[in-house]
């Protein structure tokens, strides 16, 4: 089994892992380019394969386009001037969801 930090992915895993349409993530892919943040690798046949950096990027955009309503160009911008403090920004919303999800199961247990 490969490691984690070699694994490649497909945009449909992306996709899935975000939780936005492979659409999506074409988009931020082509303005993700403009800014050289993200770096699809091609296949033969010119499919686009995501390296767990680019994952991860992904699930930063997530976090600032969704959930912080900005813009594409603003988190494009916010993730190359601020990409250790925007990952550590999306490990602490990823984790306090699940704790949330936590706490609505007990929530429903109890009553």
């Amino acid at each position: 089994m490969e490691p984690e930090t070699d694994r490649i992915y497909d945009i449909g895993e992306v996709a899935e892992i975000v939780g936005v349409d492979v659409s999506t993530i074409r988009y931020w892919t082509n303005e993700a380019e403009n800014y050289k943040i993200v770096s699809p690798i091609r296949n033969a046949k010119g499919n686009r394969r995501f390296t767990m950096y680019d994952k991860d990027t992904f699930k930063i955009m997530y976090n600032l386009v969704k959930e912080r309503r900005y813009t594409v160009q603003g988190a494009l911008q916010r993730i190359r001037d601020n990409r250790d403090e925007e990952i550590r920004n999306a490990e602490v919303v990823e984790k306090l969801q699940k704790i949330k999800s936590l706490l609505l199961e007990v929530k429903t247990k109890i009553e």
